[in-house]
């Protein structure tokens, strides 16, 4: 069975995965007529697979935010498996195309989805960093509701003490999600908020802690060293979390997004990126940029503006949300 075949298969067997892929499908809708269209041009115009072909999709690609240094390997790897297969047609190439995509986030073991680590025993803590901007505090409210829908007890930290209005606007989302926040007044030391968050979640018997970080610092200490505060009280209080550290990063910014991962990743350890406002770029190839460039797993995307919106990665679904249009046609 082709691949396209396959990924349409599991799409639409039943009414869970094709509320999966109908999410992914509304969410990349912008980056799929995009790319899909450029690529679609690029097929109808070539037919035969030459030096040109590869140059001009190299150049969709990168307009798509799939990152220079990723588009080089990929297309480097397209030239080989068209040569391997012998595909002459530019109209085959697509489905080569969309299997290398998936196995740009396929470890050794093949597994393409990054599971998030969620303690089936005690209290499981995330830390959620990244600037001012990104959607970090929306995140965190949406993430509060779905893991309360799955019967977890939830408990929000507003440690990003220093921007005017974000405890406020954490406070709003504890409201909609009606999970309780642990506050201090503005200007407070976040570490200290932290620490009582934790152990107001040890004293409540809560399953999961979501902690708010700040994105900027109006005061002179450097942030990255504001961050580790935090992280080392967590690892004091309880030994092995955080458990996850989710950098939460705005699609829309492109390749700017990719320095910020950068520079995060290198003060705090993230273990996942959260890539939100995925529905409003036509550059969804970032997340493909993110995950080679970096070797940081995309663990959940933001795909629109509802409660519902926020779901784990799933590497084939996107590559069904880029290529809907020509599985319906299959």
């Amino acid at each position: 069975m082709s691949f396209f075949k396959k990924l349409k298969e599991k799409f639409t067997s039943s009414a869970e995965t094709t509320e999966v892929s109908n999410k992914y499908k509304s969410g990349l809708e912008k980056t799929r007529s995009s790319f899909s269209t450029k690529l679609n041009d690029l097929v109808a115009r070539y037919r035969k697979i030459d030096e040109e072909f590869f140059e001009d999709l190299e150049e969709v690609l990168i307009q798509a935010d799939v990152g220079v240094m990723t588009v080089m390997d990929l297309i480097e790897e397209l030239e080989m498996e068209a040569k391997r297969q012998n595909i002459k047609d530019a109209a085959d190439l697509r489905e080569v195309i969309s299997e290398k995509l998936v196995e740009i986030y396929a470890d050794e073991d093949n597994t393409a989805e990054a599971p998030v680590n969620m303690q089936s025993d005690g209290l499981t803590v995330f830390l959620f960093v990244g600037v001012n901007g990104v959607g970090k505090t929306t995140t965190i409210g949406k993430m509060a509701h779905q893991l309360k829908q799955q019967g977890k007890k939830v408990l929000l930290v507003a440690g990003d003490t220093f921007r005017a209005g974000a405890i406020e606007q954490l406070a709003v989302w504890g409201e909609r999600a009606e999970v309780d926040v642990i506050k201090h007044n503005a200007g407070s030391d976040p570490a200290a908020v932290i620490y009582d968050g934790i152990q107001a979640a040890k004293s409540r018997g809560v399953d999961v802690l979501l902690c708010d970080t700040a994105g900027r610092l109006q005061n002179k200490v450097n942030l990255m060293n504001e961050l580790s505060k935090v992280k080392r009280v967590i690892e004091r209080e309880i030994p092995g979390a955080p458990h996850e550290v989710l950098l939460v990063l705005d699609a829309t910014t492109g390749q700017n997004a990719l320095s910020q991962a950068k520079t995060f990743s290198q003060a705090t350890d993230v273990s996942g990126i959260v890539l939100t406002k995925l529905d409003g770029t036509a550059k969804g190839g970032i997340v493909l940029a993110i995950r080679k460039e970096l070797k940081i797993p995309v663990k959940y995307v933001g795909l629109g503006e509802q409660m519902n919106d926020l779901e784990k990665f799933d590497p084939h679904a996107f590559v069904y949300g880029l290529f809907s249009d020509m599985l319906e046609k299959e």
